[in-house]
């Protein structure tokens, strides 16, 4: 079903059991959620799926370490639950996307033998916490081992190292595989169509004004019940309710750099428990580059965030802090900010120290909101969010929740072993069979297939990324402008900058043969990715 015929069917449906606003992490999750349990479902969004926050986090699924230290010290039960949970649903996220995400070893290097003893038994209660979905145990390394694992570590004054594990993922593409597993159960997606008025019948709502962002026309669409789940824009929709609402959110900045692959061994990364300033900070190999973040500072709520220079000189400067090894500003290859939606409290300035714990509410005249949460935690907010529908909105499902056993889109035939055969059966270059690998699962052989056709040239020549995958984008994983591809269907503008602005051109050219785009909008397109890009960097 391509946009044409999805915007059809939204048009002349009666009425939706559901309409999911925001495309992010939540709402991608409430849909496939909600959809998996037979539920007619709506998902749309004003931007591209996991334009904002969800496709900028640190690409980990985590219980969250700074948390449970918070829990231990304060007694917080919140913190501790919050951590329990995160470790659970870790271990479902990497049974359900085994080809998204991957278990990833962490060292965290200790410079006072003070620090040993308390470190290590954080973590061990860490991997007690994380019962039978642990990952491996922690332990400690002494100062020539973490050495050799990070040969760049800062010498002086180094004790010892403790390695324990968490996992990562491919943030972009697991929100995408969401929204794919969503309309494989029946769910209908739109990105690039904005609500743009709630509209209510006797007080209580019964559906949304849409407007279409690339033709500009509007329709209504009719649903029992209404979920907000825009992620860090939650408020403004909730005034598009109640023009009074007070906010719900503070939001915090998380920006990210790239550095070069000789920042980080291919397998392992470090997390530095506490800088100076009381943040966590992680160096993490992906993608085949050193991902370093973050930073947390309050924010103003904006679309494309972009990083400020005194926060990239903030994460250059703990680079050089901790490692025996020079670092330029002109080495780093990309940048980007993502706003974190934390659920307000008022007595805290710090949004470092607010837990990332979600809220689900429901107005009065019925606009159900799920504010807050992480990535790790998706899968259980979209339970409790769905769950809540279903009896706020009287919503009659043909099944209970599937998602604890769901295999996503890409999953269900997925083998680790079967990365040769793409090379063996499509003659991929080595790299390219292993990115086409881990990002589509067992739909790989189905963009290998493209690329036999005539479209297995590289975008960039330093990047495994392929024409095929441009194409396949279009086809069939609701990308619509030239960005959606660049940035989030691969991951190119988040890892290389001048790579994919040198690459715009041809995926341009690919876009507009698949959407037959005249010269004007291919220019119009050239624009917006430029400009996009720069935010990006």
């Amino acid at each position: 079903m391509d946009r044409v015929q999805r915007l059809e069917a939204l048009r002349q449906e009666i009425r939706y059991d559901l309409l999911v606003i925001g495309a992010g992490a939540t709402g991608c999750g409430i849909a496939a959620d909600a959809a998996s349990r037979g539920l007619k479902v709506a998902l749309i969004e004003q931007h591209d799926i996991a334009e904002g926050t969800s496709s900028r986090s640190t690409k980990l699924v985590h219980g969250g370490v700074r948390y449970l230290e918070m829990a231990v010290k304060k007694l917080n039960r919140a913190q501790y639950h919050l951590v329990k949970e995160g470790l659970f649903e870790r271990g479902v996220l990497l049974q359900n996307a085994p080809h998204l995400a991957n278990p990833l070893a962490l060292v965290t290097p200790l410079y006072s033998w003070m620090e040993v003893p308390y470190i290590y038994a954080g973590l061990l209660l860490y991997d007690v916490l994380a019962g039978r979905k642990g990952l491996g145990h922690s332990y400690v390394v002494g100062r020539q081992e973490a050495l050799r694992r990070f040969p760049m570590l800062k010498r002086e004054g180094l004790k010892a190292g403790v390695v324990y594990y968490d996992a990562q993922f491919n943030d972009a593409r697991m929100a995408v595989t969401l929204a794919l597993t969503a309309q494989q159960h029946g769910a209908v997606v739109a990105n690039h169509l904005a609500a743009v008025a709630l509209e209510k019948a006797g007080g209580k709502l019964c559906g949304a004004r849409v407007r279409d962002a690339l033709s500009g026309e509007e329709f209504s669409l009719r649903a029992s019940g209404i979920i907000n789940a825009a992620g860090p824009f939650v408020d403004s929709l909730r005034r598009l309710d109640d023009a009074c609402a007070a906010p719900i959110l503070n939001a915090s900045s998380g920006v990210h750099i790239i550095l070069p692959e000789r920042f980080v061994p291919p397998e392992t990364g470090l997390m530095i428990p506490k800088t100076e300033d009381g943040r966590v900070l992680f160096i993490l190999p992906w993608q085949g580059h050193a991902l370093i973040g973050t930073t947390d500072n309050p924010a103003e709520i904006v679309d494309h965030p972009q990083a400020r220079e005194d926060d990239i000189e903030y994460l250059l400067q703990h680079v050089r802090q901790y490692f025996d090894i020079d670092v330029d500003r002109d080495e780093v290859t990309a940048v980007w900010s993502g706003l974190r939606p934390l659920v307000k409290a008022p007595e805290t300035q710090n949004t470092a120290q607010l837990v990332r714990e979600h809220l689900i509410q429901v107005s009065p005249s019925g606009l159900l909101t799920v504010a807050g949460g992480k990535w790790t935690s998706y899968r259980r907010m979209a339970e409790e969010a769905v769950d809540q529908a279903i009896q706020q909105f009287g919503c009659r499902p043909a099944r209970t929740c599937q998602t604890g056993n769901l295999r996503l889109v890409g999953a269900e035939q997925f083998d680790p072993a079967n990365e040769g055969n793409l090379v063996k059966h499509h003659g991929l270059a080595a790299d390219v069979a292993r990115h086409l690998h881990h990002a589509f699962g067992d739909q790989a052989a189905r963009v290998a297939g493209l690329a036999q056709s005539g479209l297995g040239a590289r975008l960039h020549p330093a990047h495994p990324f392929i024409e095929a995958e441009v194409v396949y984008a279009a086809r069939h994983e609701f990308a619509e402008r030239a960005a959606d591809v660049l940035i989030r269907r691969l991951p190119l503008g988040l890892l290389d900058n001048a790579a994919a602005r040198a690459a715009l051109p041809r995926v341009v050219e690919l876009m507009a043969a698949e959407r037959g785009w005249d010269q004007g909008r291919c220019h119009e397109e050239f624009s917006n990715s430029m400009r996009r890009l720069t935010v990006a960097i």
